[in-house]
């Protein structure tokens, strides 16, 4: 017996992984989290299981159904929004698990930053503006930031930022950032992306809360910043260049 932990991806039903979507249709028992996960990913599992919606169950009875899973012999499939490594709170289930002596494994899925760039059709590292992207997210009702990792410390790097689990949280997010950016900034917010109502907010940081505010957008939307954006002015990367030598291609004769 093992409980599976599947990143079903950012929304739409047909971006979770072959793996992932052969799991769930194996196991007997699934758990998936209704809030951000389709219907639809889930609807693959075979006749008769257990599908239970974790929306509103605490850990205790997340635990206690992989328990009972377990006692009988039944794999388990538990499925996350966009990838489980991000803020998927799949730690505290392993942790548990460990001590109960059940085992687990994880199948990645695509993250939800991802899914938000192929929709906004940008590349997030771009030759001479940005090659690094920070994912990250702000303080409100959730646990608290650690030490060093606070909006205008990240913000100050240049890095493109995707900022996650913060919309309701916007006038921070740019009250943090003005300082080290400056309103002219790039910013996108991408709600439900994927999802067959996702809506794309573009604007700058002088700009992009009262556009959201606007719209009626305050939950399940991911916050795009970075000069990444707006870039029409960029160097080609030496990947193709004719003379950049690598070890699948020699460089043209001069």
């Amino acid at each position: 017996m093992t409980v599976h932990f599947i990143g079903a991806g950012p929304g739409a039903p047909d971006l979770i992984t072959v793996r992932g979507q052969r799991l769930i249709s194996a196991c007997p028992v699934c758990l998936y989290a209704g809030s951000l996960v389709p219907r639809e990913v889930v609807a693959c599992a075979p006749a008769g299981a257990r599908v239970l919606d974790t929306a509103g169950m605490t850990l205790d009875q997340m635990i206690a159904e992989m328990q009972a899973a377990h006692e009988a012999g039944q794999d388990v499939a538990r499925v996350h929004t966009g990838d489980p490594s991000l803020y998927g709170a799949i730690a505290e289930q392993m942790r548990r698990l460990d001590a109960l002596g059940i085992p687990y494994d994880v199948t990645p899925g695509v993250p939800a930053y991802c899914g938000a760039a192929a929709a906004l059709r940008h590349e997030l590292t771009l030759p001479g503006i940005s090659q690094t992207i920070i994912l990250t997210r702000t303080t409100k009702r959730t646990s608290a930031m650690p030490p060093g990792e606070d909006l205008p410390s990240l913000g100050a790097s240049g890095a493109t930022l995707a900022i996650h689990l913060s919309i309701d949280n916007i006038e921070t997010v740019v009250e943090d950032l003005l300082p080290v950016r400056g309103a002219d900034c790039p910013v996108a917010v991408v709600f439900r992306a994927t999802w067959p109502d996702q809506r794309i907010i573009r604007g700058t940081l002088g700009n992009i809360a009262s556009k959201v505010r606007a719209e009626g957008i305050n939950r399940t939307a991911l916050i795009m910043v970075g000069r990444v954006l707006d870039a029409a002015s960029f160097p080609d990367s030496l990947l193709y260049d004719p003379a950049f030598s690598h070890g699948t291609r020699k460089a043209a004769a001069g």
